[in-house]
C-alpha cells in the first residue's frame, strides 16, 4: 500500500513518499523530500528542507500524515507517537516567517483569534490536551510534545524566521518553562494566566487553612477525593459552613482575613461575576465580594485544579510547614488589610489572637516524593527566562491568582533577568478571559521586542492604544494592578527537594 500526501506552500510542492514494503521483510520507511522551485521564492523558503536531527523528533514512519489545503493555507493534522498527542499545523500562503506555537492550538484553531492571525500571515501550530490529563498531568511531557511539533514543522516547512511560544492556563505554564529551558527553540514567549503548580497549590492552601483554623476545623482541605458522591458532600459542607459564617460579624471578618492571607482576589472566580467589581475602599462591598467569590472557590468537583496536581505526583503536594501567617497577613493587599482591621473592630474580636491561633493550628506536610516529582525541570519554574517573556494576567483570576504573576516578577528581578521580562494586567473577571484585541496587542508587543531587541512601551495606556489600533471594536482593559507587599509563596527546589529528602 502506498501512502502519499502533497503539501502546497505558495509555489512550492513537497512530496513525502512512504515506500511500499515487501512481505516477510522488516518495515523500511524513508522520507524523500523533493523541492520543486517553480518561480521566484522568498528567501525564507529558499533553503532545502532537512529532517530535524535531534531526540525530540518523533518516529513518523508509520504515520500517513493527513493534510488539507483550503487555498489560503496548508494544514497538517495528526498525532505524535508514544503519548498519542494530537497536533495541528497551519501555514498560510502569505506566511510572514513567524510561527506561533500553542499547547491548545488543535482545539482552538478555528477561533476568531487564530483565524485572524492566520489571515495576517502567521503560521500556527500546537497540540491538544490529552484526555487523561486530569489524572496524569505532566507539563514536562507537554513541553516535549510541543518541541516535537516544532521539529515536525521545521522538517516540512523549514525553520521559521522567528518562533513565539504562547498559551493560557496550562498553556501558560509550559510557556514559562519553554522560555526558561529552550531558548534554542523559541525567540519569545507570551504566558497568559500561567500557573507554577507548587505555588498555586500552596497559595490555594493558605486561604483554606485560615478558614479551617477559624471556621470549619473538621472539614478537609487536602487529599480531596475526585469521586462522587464524596467530593460533592465535602463541597456541601464547606458551603454550609461559609454561608453560616457570613451571617455574623465575626464570620465576615474571618472570611476577609482568609482572602487577605491567601492573597486571593476579592473579585474573581469561574463563570460570570456574581456582583460588580467592588470599590476596595468600601469595606461592606469589598467583604461581600470576598464572600461571593469564595463560594465559587471552596472545595468541590468544580475546583479540582490543585487536586489534579496531587493526582499527577506520587503523594500530597501542598505544605505550610514553616509558614508564619502573621507575616503572610503583613504581606497582603493594603486595602484588604484595612478592611480586615475594621471588620475585626466591629466584631469586637482580637485579630492578633486569631493570627496566633492560625499559627498554632496543626500544619500540613507535603510528601517528599511529591515535592521531588515537582522539582524536575519543566514541572516548576525558576524565574530565569532566557528569551523575551511577556506575562499577562486578569485581575479576577481565582485559579491562577494575579499575585502569583507578581511573585514570578519578584523572582525574575532577584535573579537578574528583568531585561527579558514584562508583566501586564487586564482588569476583568475570570481565568484567561482576554479579549481579541488584548491578545493581538500582546503578540504585536512580542514581535516588536524580538525584531528590535528592545521592549516597546508596555504601560496600560500604550497597550490600550495598540489594542484598539489592531481591533477597534474589541474591549481592551489593560490597567495598573495594585500589587501586594510581597508574594508569600515563592518556591524554587533545593538539592534536598530534588533528592526527595526534605521531611
Amino acid at each position: 500500500m502506498r501512502n502519499q500526501y502533497n503539501l502546497k506552500h505558495e509555489r512550492k510542492l513537497l512530496y513525502v513518499v512512504q515506500i511500499k514494503t515487501l512481505p516477510n521483510i522488516k518495515l523500511i520507511i524513508t522520507w524523500a523530500i523533493v523541492i520543486l522551485q517553480l518561480i521566484t521564492m522568498s528567501q525564507t523558503m529558499n533553503a532545502q528542507i532537512q529532517p530535524a536531527q535531534n531526540w525530540h523528533m518523533p518516529d513518523l514512519s508509520n504515520i500517513p500524515l493527513q493534510n488539507a489545503s483550503s487555498g489560503d493555507y496548508t494544514e497538517i493534522k495528526d498525532s505524535i507517537p508514544i503519548r498519542g498527542t494530537e497536533f495541528l499545523i497551519r501555514v498560510p500562503n502569505n506566511w510572514n516567517g513567524i510561527l506561533l506555537n500553542d499547547l491548545d492550538y488543535r482545539r482552538s484553531a478555528d477561533s476568531q483569534r487564530n483565524l485572524l492571525l492566520l489571515k495576517k500571515g502567521y503560521a500556527l501550530s500546537g497540540t491538544a490536551r490529552r484526555p487523561e490529563r486530569l489524572k496524569n498531568y505532566d507539563p514536562a511531557h507537554e513541553i516535549h510534545d510541543l518541541i516535537s511539533v516544532l521539529d515536525i514543522f521545521e522538517s516540512v516547512f523549514g525553520k521559521p524566521k522567528k518562533t513565539i511560544q504562547l498559551g493560557c492556563s496550562g498553556g501558560g505554564t509550559v510557556t514559562l518553562a519553554m522560555a526558561e529551558m529552550h531558548p534554542d527553540r523559541i525567540d519569545g514567549a507570551i504566558a497568559g494566566c500561567a500557573s507554577t503548580s507548587p505555588w498555586m497549590a500552596n497559595t490555594h492552601l493558605d486561604g483554606l487553612f485560615v478558614l479551617k483554623a477559624l471556621i470549619a476545623p473538621d472539614l478537609p482541605i487536602v487529599n480531596l477525593p475526585l469521586t462522587e458522591p464524596e467530593i460533592s458532600n465535602i463541597g456541601k459542607q464547606w458551603q454550609k459552613a461559609i454561608k453560616e459564617a457570613q451571617k455574623t460579624p465575626k464570620g465576615r471578618a474571618r472570611i476577609a482575613l482568609a482572602i487577605t492571607i491567601g492573597q486571593w482576589p476579592a473579585w474573581g472566580g469561574p463563570g460570570k461575576a456574581p456582583i460588580p467589581e467592588p470599590d476596595p475602599n468600601n469595606v461592606r462591598d469589598l467583604q461581600e465580594s470576598m464572600y461571593q467569590s469564595l463560594l465559587k472557590l471552596l472545595p468541590s468537583k468544580q475546583t479540582f485544579g490543585t487536586s489534579m496536581l496531587e493526582q499527577a505526583a506520587p503523594g500530597q503536594l501542598r505544605w505550610n510547614t514553616g509558614v508564619d501567617y502573621q507575616e503572610s497577613f503583613a504581606n497582603g493587599d493594603t486595602l484588604y488589610k484595612v478592611a480586615v482591621h475594621k471588620l475585626y473592630d466591629e466584631a469586637k474580636i482580637d485579630l492578633k489572637k486569631d493570627l496566633k491561633k492560625i499559627n498554632s493550628f496543626d500544619r500540613i506536610k507535603a510528601d517528599p516524593k511529591a515535592v521531588k516529582w515537582w522539582s524536575s525541570p519543566g514541572r516548576t519554574h525558576l524565574g530565569k527566562p532566557k528569551v523575551p517573556l511577556l506575562r499577562i494576567n486578569t485581575s479576577g483570576d481565582a485559579l491562577v491568582y494575579p499575585t502569583m504573576a507578581q511573585g514570578y516578577k519578584e523572582l525574575v528581578r532577584a535573579n537578574g533577568y528583568s531585561d527579558f521580562f514584562r508583566l501586564v494586567y487586564v482588569n476583568r473577571w475570570g481565568h484567561c478571559s482576554f479579549s481579541l484585541s488584548e491578545w493581538l496587542a500582546a503578540i504585536e508587543t512580542m514581535v516588536q521586542r524580538i525584531e528590535t531587541g528592545h521592549w516597546p512601551r508596555t504601560d496600560p495606556e500604550s497597550l490600550r492604544k495598540l489594542a484598539h489600533s489592531l481591533v477597534s471594536d474589541s474591549e481592551a482593559r489593560f490597567y495598573n494592578q495594585r500589587e501586594v507587599k510581597a508574594y508569600n509563596r515563592i518556591w524554587t527546589p533545593t538539592v534536598q527537594d530534588y533528592l526527595g529528602q526534605n521531611k
